[in-house]
């Protein structure tokens, strides 16, 4: 659980985050608060098809939503796939952003442009160079429509596994004219120009929101902390949630609060709809 005042109050450990907090607390109703999905609302599984929100987070969303302006999800998945594996549409208002930004779910229509030809040519060549590479047992596809991803968390040997594969994906990708991102056991190749700072950047304009929140746990949601340092740079104050592993440091290096994974950010959802009906009393 992370630090808090005697109002319940999360303590981030830097300025900027304790001044975004003061300012989402004070003003919710103009704030926008953001989230992965894999990892930060749901707990990382050996298949991702088996993801489920952590139990209460849902909840705790649709409670936080009534409060604030805008709860949002940014997420790699599609943002159908993602709305039905956490049962996000019982939390009023949500806004699902998925494949980084490229497709967005709202009130239960999917709006979203064509995938670039590249993915079709990586969809057709990726069977064979995995067989190619000597990835070991248990390596495979998830084929996210837009995307490609490679996942090695159930193979005998992952790291190994993501050792081989990394050279021959990037490869592919240059030729498929597509971006590597990396992750937690994962290697995806996905479309170039879009990532979720882009994503929460243009969110943030839409809303007109005053103040921000993302919460985050892998290497693919670094963009969205640069884009909330962007923000505060623009009079917009900002806060970054980690919702920290042992698999990746780099994101809570970069965060201005840390949670421990879901349960953690569970904790923290309760915590700011406590404090926001408090001061609102």
């Amino acid at each position: 659980m992370p630090p808090s005042t005697a109002d319940d109050r999360p303590v981030p450990t830097t300025d900027a985050g304790r001044s975004a907090l003061d300012a989402l607390v004070s003003d919710p109703d103009r704030a926008l608060v953001a989230f992965d999905f894999d990892g930060t609302l749901a707990p990382i599984v050996a298949d991702p098809r088996d993801s489920a929100p952590q139990p209460g987070i849902v909840a705790a969303l649709a409670e936080l939503a009534s409060l604030v302006g805008t709860v949002a999800v940014i997420t790699g998945r599609p943002a159908e796939t993602v709305v039905r594996l956490g049962g996000l549409e019982r939390v009023p208002g949500i806004v699902v952003l998925g494949h980084y930004g490229a497709e967005r779910w709202t009130d239960g229509r999917v709006v979203a442009a064509d995938p670039p030809p590249g993915v079709a040519l990586v969809r057709e060549e990726l069977p064979a160079l995995i067989d190619s590479s000597g990835a070991p047992e248990g390596t495979w596809v998830e084929d996210k429509g837009r995307s490609l991803a490679v996942h090695t968390r159930r193979a005998t040997d992952p790291e190994r596994a993501l050792e081989l594969l990394a050279g021959p994906l990037t490869e592919l990708a240059e030729r498929a004219e597509l971006q590597v991102e990396p992750g937690r056991l994962v290697i995806e190749l996905r479309p170039q120009g879009v990532d979720k700072g882009a994503a929460l950047t243009s969110l943030v304009e839409e809303r007109a929101a005053r103040s921000v929140l993302f919460a985050g746990d892998d290497l693919g949601d670094l963009p969205a902390f640069s884009a909330v340092a962007a923000l505060r740079g623009h009079g917009i104050p900002g806060l970054t949630v980690c919702s920290s592993s042992d698999e990746v440091t780099e994101v809570a290096d970069a965060a201005d609060l840390v949670v421990p994974g879901p349960a953690g950010l569970t904790t923290l959802l309760g915590q700011l709809t406590a404090t926001i009906r408090g001061l609102a009393g």
